[in-house]
């Protein structure tokens, strides 16, 4: 109850005030200056202040994997919310989401993710697909990466639905590292359900692995083979993410929302 309380009056203001102060800052920010510096800065403190006003702590892994200036794309398990905090707050990457189309929507946060140069996924034919892609090739240059969560939409248990595809063909074919991300703890935290809810104190785990590189050349073979790469990837970082699950939600479950 204590916890409660301190949510609804301490947390609560805290957070509504830094989430509008910080999408300014971004959105007057890429206005004037890089994105990448504008579009990273502000919202990396800002999830850090969602995770430390919240009383939650955090543990990272395997950060030492990374190189400074390759780009790699990031994959990940969506298990709730505190997702984008752990990652935008403590990857130590700075990078591009992709991201939901109906984002935008959401006041100011819509206008800044757009400022920084995040990609919205637009699913409504085989032109809009392929122009998100190509927004994807433009970004993945000079040490900056890209986030994605192939299964698209959060958990409702805890377990990994399956993956999409996307994510792995677009690093197949530019030749560049994929790196499975771990979360474990953000669905504890904040489970997927309908109306305003609590958090609950639970730790948080960001745990990064090492990045497995596409077969050398494969993006020149032919169509069969490439494809088959991109399945390679793509088990192979299904397996290493749910590895590191606590084992009560390892196990596939279908999520109705793919």
């Amino acid at each position: 109850m204590i916890y409660r309380l301190y949510q609804l009056f301490i947390a609560a203001p805290v957070i509504i005030l830094a989430t509008a102060l910080t999408a300014v800052v971004t959105i007057i920010g890429c206005a004037l200056g890089p994105a990448r510096f504008w579009g990273y800065y502000p919202p990396m403190v800002w999830s850090r202040l969602m995770c430390w006003v919240m009383l939650l702590p955090v543990r990272v892994e395997g950060r030492e994997l990374l190189e400074e200036n390759q780009s790699y794309v990031f994959v990940a398990n969506h298990q709730g919310p505190y997702d984008i905090f752990l990652i935008y707050g403590f990857l130590g990457r700075s990078f591009r989401w992709m991201m939901k189309k109906s984002l935008r929507n959401i006041p100011l946060v819509g206008k800044a993710c757009e400022s920084a140069g995040h990609i919205f996924v637009d699913k409504s034919g085989p032109k809009a697909i392929h122009r998100t892609y190509e927004q994807g090739r433009r970004v993945l240059k000079n040490g900056v990466s890209l986030v994605v969560f192939p299964e698209g939409s959060r958990t409702f248990t805890g377990h990994m639905a399956k993956f999409r595809r996307g994510a792995f063909q677009l690093a197949e074919e530019l030749q560049l590292p994929v790196v499975p991300v771990t979360i474990d703890g953000s669905f504890d935290v904040l489970p997927r359900q309908k109306g305003i809810n609590f958090v609950t104190w639970h730790r948080l785990r960001l745990v990064i692995h090492h990045p497995i590189m596409p077969e050398q050349g494969a993006g020149s073979e032919e169509q069969g083979a490439r494809n088959e790469a991109v399945q390679h990837i793509l088990e192979q970082s299904y397996a290493v993410i749910m590895h590191d699950l606590p084992p009560h939600y390892q196990g596939f479950v279908a999520n109705p929302d793919q």
